[in-house]
């Protein structure tokens, strides 16, 4: 069902030529449209594909801007595509199939807001048609999709950002500059914290029933598989294996973005995962405790998380008696002291006296324009926004290893240049999905 791309031979020494090769997979510009060019002057028209809640939200943030407008929504229901229209204006077309989104020639970018299982099929197809491409988190479930969606992002050209507003922030910024100081001596443990009450009750107890009048069901499952229509998988997929995989994919690409920011530390070398379905109680089929550890050179990371207890390990200035909302942070534990940090809030723990003349370095980190603004900005600049594919990709590489770890019961090696498993064929299988017929990753 999705259109063949034109073949190219890009067998060169990377991960994702590997893994292209590996599959029979044409990424290269090679038969790409080319883009529209957007002097500094013009107005940026964006195509909008997924407009459930988070897309109105983003979708809202681009149309703040004076230099950017809406000229296509795409949605595979009908009240969903009508909101989406009534509320970009006039001037934007509507359409049911991203396709058919994707060959209209005024749009300059694709601002892609689906349920994840659906992000690197629209992605990297946008980037084939020449679209610049700004798609929310997670950008991939799967290792090989992240580094062939960097690969496409590279060889036409593309400029992308992916939606981890909170690397925008300026507490994020903070953070880093203290990690990279050198202040807390060799940092040899990252502790990725997510942690949330969310049982009793989850996404609900929620039966299968008719999918509503006016949404095409088959294909908002589209490459995942075929289930019967089920409400909560509709409006709260992220409960659900087929989608997300797991909080670690759902909120780990906020939280460990400041990990592998501050450590600049690539792919993991290895990864390891243990965890399951201890206390949930609802329709949904995630695992609801997650401990994955990363081994990295010369340190180690580790992610926690439960759904069943919000402590958030004292990153807080006063965690609140009967609190159950989400405890998110990262800490660094280095030879002289300890960092941790959430979203807008940090604080240094010297190790015995060894920081106790510490100064916070003068910060280095130039404050964001806002995230969407980055994107708008690198449109008409052509440079690389600081959330890219490329950037993101590594992270994204280990979220979905810890997927792969847990799923098979094992430690898996990790051999980044060619972006397989190590010595493990069954897991390496899963570096890539097996999409549902007839959607398919684009083939020579």
């Amino acid at each position: 069902m999705v259109d063949k791309l034109t073949r190219r031979d890009f067998l060169k020494t990377s991960s994702a030529a590997a893994v292209a090769a590996s599959i029979g997979l044409s990424i290269g510009p090679a038969g790409a449209q080319e883009a529209k060019k957007v002097s500094a002057n013009d107005k940026i028209v964006i195509g909008v594909v997924g407009y459930g809640g988070r897309a109105q939200g983003v979708m809202g943030g681009f149309m703040g801007h004076a230099d950017c407008e809406v000229g296509a929504v795409c949605d595979v229901y009908d009240k969903h595509l009508e909101a989406g229209l009534a509320a970009a204006g006039p001037q934007a077309k509507g359409y049911s199939d991203f396709r058919k989104l994707l060959e209209n020639k005024d749009l300059d970018a694709v601002v892609v807001t689906t349920p994840p299982h659906w992000h690197p099929l629209i992605s990297i197809m946008a980037m084939q048609a020449g679209k610049d491409v700004y798609c929310e988190k997670p950008i991939s479930r799967f290792p090989g999709e992240a580094v062939l969606m960097a690969k496409v992002a590279r060889d036409n050209k593309r400029v992308t950002q992916v939606g981890t507003q909170i690397h925008s922030l300026d507490n994020f910024r903070r953070c880093v500059e203290i990690v990279k100081s050198g202040a807390l001596g060799k940092v040899h443990t990252v502790r990725v914290v997510c942690n949330m009450n969310d049982y009793p009750g989850g996404c609900g107890v929620v039966k299968n029933s008719r999918a509503p009048k006016g949404l095409d069901w088959d294909t908002w499952c589209g490459p995942a598989p075929y289930r019967p229509f089920n409400q909560a998988r509709f409006t709260v997929h992220r409960y659900f294996k087929d989608y997300v995989g797991s909080w670690l994919n759902e909120l780990g690409p906020h939280i460990a973005d400041l990990a592998f920011w501050a450590m600049d530390c690539g792919q993991p070398k290895s990864c390891a995962a243990i965890g399951g379905r201890f206390i949930a109680d609802d329709s949904g089929d995630i695992p609801d405790t997650v401990n994955v550890l990363w081994e990295f050179p010369g340190f180690n990371m580790t992610w926690m998380n439960n759904c069943g207890n919000s402590f958030d390990f004292g990153m807080s200035d006063a965690p609140s008696a009967g609190n159950t909302g989400r405890g998110l942070g990262v800490i660094f534990q280095g030879t002289q002291g300890t960092l941790l940090g959430n979203y807008g809030w940090h604080r240094v723990v010297s190790e015995g006296e060894r920081m106790k003349d510490f100064v916070p370095p003068a910060p280095s980190i130039p404050s964001s324009p806002g995230h969407d603004r980055e994107f708008l900005n690198s449109i008409k600049s052509r440079e690389e926004c600081p959330c890219s594919f490329e950037y993101h990709m590594p992270i994204s590489v280990a979220l979905n290893l810890g997927h792969i770890a847990l799923n098979t019961g094992r430690k898996v090696q990790w051999d980044a240049k060619k972006a397989q498993i190590i010595g493990d064929k069954e897991a390496n299988a899963m570096v890539l999905p097996a999409y549902r017929k007839p959607w398919k990753m684009p083939r020579a």
